[in-house]
């Protein structure tokens, strides 16, 4: 991470942020780093177009913001992929316990939709590849990202990523966008045994939750919440922004139909780990809650 236009330089080791000392960089050389790494993603990054966020060769992820959007100078983000962890591997680390990756992963043998929520930084995306991992490879998927992040190694697996609305150096007319909600309607006519979406925080939610109540099961996804239960609320909020007209308890009775299972991943003193996961019971539209249950048998809850 490089901030102030390359006087503060941070390193994440371990869960933990940590400055690097005595390492800066000058303003120039920062920003003539950022523009070839936007060109040699097929991207550009100016003051007309002030943003960027790409994918190296290797996967890894790059985001950049140039003045004046970034005030203090040209700020760099670079999140590199780590090793890809199995769910025993996980275990080994701490992040889950045994009897908690045993269960999971009967649960998505049998095909549960299972949502993983957490904050940036908290593993999401690490738990869902280990999840996939365990998927059947008779089973064709679908795999939906805004940015491609997901490291999947099956023998029927179609990967889509959207793209935003660009304007390409040599290029008169504009590439229109194709969003996440584009993505999975089309990929309802690839016949999919599993969809996963690496990430839902817009209207595309209304189009998963419409995928999911029509026999598409055993899909995993990732939303940005701080609980389980926060999920939900939120899950409903990225639907209502469809603007489809679906009334407030028709959108979680949606839900509580769709979903089975949510996963919440947390950093604990540093360290990534499962923290709850929670069945879905159903909804009651009289008390407006939906009826959870803790994975591990505990008595069942309502969240309004």
């Amino acid at each position: 991470m490089v901030n102030r236009g390359g006087r503060r330089v941070f390193v994440e080791r371990r869960g933990v942020l940590e400055p690097v000392a005595d390492r800066t960089l000058e303003v120039r050389n920062l920003t003539v780093a950022i523009k070839n790494i936007a060109r040699a993603c097929g991207d550009e990054i100016s003051d007309h177009q002030p943003m960027l966020d790409a994918r190296l060769e290797d996967g890894s992820r790059v985001a950049a913001m140039f003045p004046p959007c970034s005030v203090d100078g040209p700020t760099l983000t670079v999140r590199k992929f780590t090793h890809r962890y199995t769910l025993d591997e996980l275990v080994t680390v701490g992040t889950l316990a045994a009897d908690l990756a045993k269960e999971l992963r009967r649960a998505v043998d049998d095909r549960r939709n299972i949502l993983i929520s957490g904050g940036t930084g908290t593993g999401k995306t690490t738990l869902l590849n280990a999840l996939a991992a365990t998927i059947s490879e008779r089973d064709r998927i679908v795999l939906i990202e805004e940015t491609s992040e997901i490291l999947i190694e099956k023998p029927n697996l179609v990967r889509f990523e959207a793209r935003r609305a660009q304007s390409p150096l040599g290029q008169e007319a504009p590439l229109p966008a194709v969003t996440i909600s584009d993505l999975v309607r089309a990929t309802l006519r690839h016949r999919p045994d599993r969809i996963l979406v690496g990430e839902v925080r817009g209207p595309e939610a209304f189009d998963l939750l419409q995928a999911l109540n029509t026999g598409h099961l055993g899909s995993l996804s990732t939303i940005h919440a701080n609980s389980a239960e926060q999920a939900l609320t939120r899950l409903a909020h990225c639907v209502l922004t469809a603007n489809v007209g679906l009334p407030h308890r028709s959108v979680r009775e949606a839900i509580a139909l769709a979903l089975h299972l949510v996963v919440h991943i947390a950093r604990v003193d540093g360290l990534r780990k499962v923290t709850e996961v929670v069945q879905i019971r159903g909804y009651d539209s009289g008390l407006d809650r939906f009826e959870l249950a803790s994975m591990d048998g505990a008595a069942g809850s309502s969240v309004p």
